[in-house]
């Protein structure tokens, strides 16, 4: 008995390998933190270091004039989605809006169709020689912002829902028993509660709007993001200072969301959110409704498809009609998918000992990791490209070669959206119970063992979850496509982008249809099935 008793005791002790695997963990913490650093790391050497007039470059009117553009741009498309997202989730989610839960998943859909796809659609669809012509052709500043406001009003629509469907009705009731209006209600006791959302929201729309590249480019509308991608090959000076700026800018504001964030309690309603009835104004509101969704969502799909049914007679294109065959999408279509499947994969590899460690093993250095892979998906992905772009230039001879190629495309993938599938991991990783982890010690389980038999059966949902956010962001991903891709690898996004700037509407159109499609199930599966929409 007393032998028996004396071989159990040693399992009862932490196991003695967990010391050095530990420092293993550490020490790929630290190199994901320096990979991850490297965009703002480089874009800040390189503009100390390449020459020139730093001062005077970051004072010139090129580099004012853009950034002035980029400034209105973002902040004119803040400010009306702020507007119009709070007041699409107040009526979807606290008015007797008819079919308000089918308008509750339509309403987030403009998601799917990214920026450059939806400013293509407005340029090809009024104006001499579109779809309509009375309607005078949207270009510069006025095109942007339309395009970037009806695409992007679902970045503040999300969180003001959700925070709208949480508040407690306690309040309300009080305040209409003392005798106060409904309107009077809702602008000092409902919003009041709303409030972090809706900012929180607005800056990410302003951060949106900052590092849009497509939409401004295509409306020919000089913000930073376009000069930079103009300068990248002639001006490599004023093509740094540009992104360092840009990516300040964006780590500025990401850091006032993330304390916004911080500092946001939710908390689940006693009793279901009161109800306000629309009255008279249910006619206007529906109007208003189908309005947005017909300008957003309705509109940019029938375009794409009056322009496929319709045709070209341009000779030598992809697709000229419906008699045509797709064949030549199957190229674009395959090297989507797997740029964009390679990628979530290498995000979920990559951040996974960050997100184990800063979930279960809570420290400094996990969690300034955690934060600098935050804060480099603020870093607009053109930025994030250019700092590749100039460093695979200047590689040394043991990379020789390495531009253009398709690791260093994922490299580039992977440094934007890590953030994404690291979000997802983490969430995965503390649903785990304690008990579980406690009981496999007892058993003697090392720490490798544990991982392997415990935890991974039960994050895996989660890392493929934030697999899939990176595979969806990739999918519709322009800048760092056009920057990195290998000579001749065309996706879905570079397609639709070629044919638009040479006025192939067809090709744009059926293109375009297919990759709306596929963002859309993606969204569906990972956004709004997931529960995330209210």
């Amino acid at each position: 008995m007393r032998a028996a008793l004396k071989v159990r005791e040693p399992n009862l002790t932490p196991t003695t390998a967990s010391p050095p695997r530990t420092g293993r963990l550490q020490l790929a913490i630290v190199l994901i933190g320096l990979a991850f650093l490297f965009p703002a790391g480089y874009l800040l050497w390189g503009t100390l270091t390449v020459g020139g007039d730093f001062w005077g470059s970051l004072v010139s009117a090129r580099t004012l004039r853009p950034l002035a553009n980029s400034l209105l741009i973002a902040t004119s498309t803040a400010a009306a989605c702020a507007v119009l997202g709070t007041v699409l989730a107040w009526i979807a989610v606290r008015t007797d809006l008819p079919g308000r839960r089918l308008w509750r998943v339509v309403f987030p859909l403009p998601l799917v169709i990214p920026s450059f796809v939806g400013a293509t659609a407005v340029l090809s669809a009024f104006g001499s020689g579109g779809l309509i012509e009375f309607v005078p052709r949207l270009e510069g500043f006025w095109g942007a912002f339309v395009v970037l406001t009806l695409l992007s009003y679902p970045y503040v629509y999300l969180p003001v829902a959700a925070r709208l469907s949480s508040t407690s009705a306690s309040i309300e009731e009080a305040s209409r028993l003392l005798g106060s209006r409904p309107v009077r209600t809702v602008f000092r006791i409902v919003l009041p509660q709303a409030r972090e959302a809706i900012i929180a929201g607005t800056l990410l729309v302003f951060l949106y709007g900052l590092s849009d590249f497509g939409a401004v480019s295509l409306m020919r509308f000089d913000t930073i993001t376009r000069a930079i991608f103009s300068a990248r090959l002639f001006d490599r000076a004023t093509a740094l200072t540009l992104g360092l700026l840009l990516a300040i800018l964006a780590l500025v504001v990401a850091a006032v969301v993330r304390v916004l964030s911080l500092g946001t309690k939710t908390q689940s309603a006693e009793t279901k959110p009161l109800q306000y009835p629309l009255g008279a104004a249910t006619i206007p509101t529906v109007g208003l409704v189908v309005g947005v969704i017909s300008l957003a969502l309705v509109t940019p799909v029938s375009v794409f498809l009056f322009w496929t049914l319709r045709g070209s007679t341009t000779v030598g294109v992809g697709f000229s009609g419906i008699g045509d065959g797709l064949g030549f999408l199957i190229e674009p279509l395959l090297n989507s998918l797997l740029a964009a499947t390679v990628a979530g994969a290498a995000a979920v590899l990559v951040v996974l000992p960050v997100a184990y460690a800063s979930a279960k093993r809570r420290n400094r250095l996990s969690e300034t990791v955690s934060t600098v892979i935050s804060s480099v998906f603020a870093i607009p992905g053109l930025v994030v490209a250019l700092a590749v772009v100039f460093w695979a230039i200047q590689a040394p001879d043991l990379l020789a070669g390495v531009y253009q190629t398709f690791p260093l495309l994922i490299f580039a993938y992977v440094l934007h959206f890590g953030a994404q599938s690291m979000g997802a991991s983490q969430a995965a990783i503390a649903a785990i119970p304690s008990r579980l982890d406690e009981a496999a010690k007892v058993l003697g389980a090392d720490s490798r063992r544990r991982f392997l038999t415990i935890d991974l059966p039960l994050i895996f949902p989660g890392l493929v979850a934030g697999g899939g956010l990176v595979l969806l962001s990739t999918l519709k991903e322009l800048p760092a496509t056009l920057l990195l891709a290998p000579t001749g690898f065309s996706t879905l996004a570079t397609r639709i982008w070629g044919a638009a700037e040479d006025g192939f509407f067809a090709e744009v159109g059926v293109t375009s249809l297919i990759l709306v499609v596929l963002s859309g199930v993606l969204t569906w599966l990972l956004i709004l099935r997931r529960g995330q929409a209210p």
